[in-house]
């Protein structure tokens, strides 16, 4: 009877998990560049391969450059690296386009670096 009823709480559990899906239609697609990047809208997922350039203050805002332009990217401490990195090591940046008024910028979620 216990085990009836456990499966019955656990069911719906497993069936929504079961059900989820990826959303692959217009706007699904990550941008890979900065100049991508730059006319993006809010909120669209980025994949970003290049260069931190410099920290622009001292908060948490760098400058990321690829092969096609600069960026302003936002990266938490929590979000950097174990490893040490500069202005010479290739990283990878994922996050998200954060749109403001007059600019646009990354707000990253994750950093690896690429050997």
């Amino acid at each position: 009877m216990k085990a009836r009823y456990l499966a019955l709480i656990l069911a719906p559990l497993f069936s929504t998990a079961a059900l989820a899906a990826t959303y692959t239609g217009p706007g699904a697609q990550s941008v890979t560049t900065v100049a991508a990047a730059n006319d993006a809208a809010d909120d669209t997922p980025v994949v970003l391969q290049g260069y931190v350039t410099k920290k622009i203050n001292n908060d948490d805002k760098y400058e990321f450059k690829d092969n096609t332009g600069t960026i302003t990217v936002e990266i938490d401490d929590e979000d950097l690296p174990p490893t040490p990195f500069n202005d010479k090591t290739k990283v990878k940046l994922t996050g998200e386009v954060e749109k403001h008024l007059m600019s646009r910028e990354v707000d990253v979620d994750i950093v690896e670096i690429i050997n």
